[in-house]
């Protein structure tokens, strides 16, 4: 018997990214409230920056955006690992999201510096 595929797949929140319109937000804020999806999540995410960085036409705006976006909703639990996959290369499209995520603040909000 074949075992069933992930889903959503990193294909599947990789284009969601890429669009990233109101029905997009909606469907990848429902994936993050399940904790077993985080994985999937990451993968995605890094194909999306992936996609970008062989793109012709590199949208810094666009990458910011997404960035911005992710760290405003994603939940605590993943704000450390998004900024591990945007630290992760020295590719513009990697510092075009890295910028957005920290415009974000999304780190700060899920680890307050201790007083």
């Amino acid at each position: 018997m074949p075992s069933a595929a992930a889903f959503p797949d990193r294909e599947t929140i990789a284009d969601k990214l890429a669009t990233l319109g109101e029905a997009e937000q909606s469907y990848i804020r429902l994936v993050f409230e399940n904790v077993k999806q985080d994985e999937n999540m990451t993968e995605g995410i890094e194909l999306y920056l992936e996609r970008a960085t062989r793109s012709r036409i590199l949208h810094t705006i666009k990458l910011e955006k997404a960035g911005e976006w992710l760290g405003h909703n994603a939940p605590a639990r993943l704000q450390i690992r998004l900024l591990e996959i945007a630290k992760s290369s020295h590719h513009p499209a990697f510092a075009a999201f890295r910028t957005g995520l920290v415009r974000s603040g999304g780190l700060e909000r899920a680890y307050p510096p201790a007083r």
